[in-house]
């Protein structure tokens, strides 16, 4: 396995994370390829929908 370069820590705005969690419940495209698109882990993006779930009053 080859050694890759972490990529440096990227700090992102609510209203971005906001744009993205749309992205995702808007059904055209899985979290997976917003996350592809946009060049951010697809856990990260998880991560943010399901805060937003949870900031919505959805249970966890």
């Amino acid at each position: 396995m080859e050694n890759k370069e972490k990529r440096p820590r990227r700090a992102f705005t609510p209203e971005f994370k906001a744009e993205v969690v749309e992205l995702c419940r808007r059904g055209d495209r899985s979290i997976g390829q917003v996350s592809r698109d946009l060049d951010l882990t697809e856990t990260a993006v998880r991560e943010w929908v399901r805060q937003a779930d949870v900031d919505a009053g959805a249970p966890a």
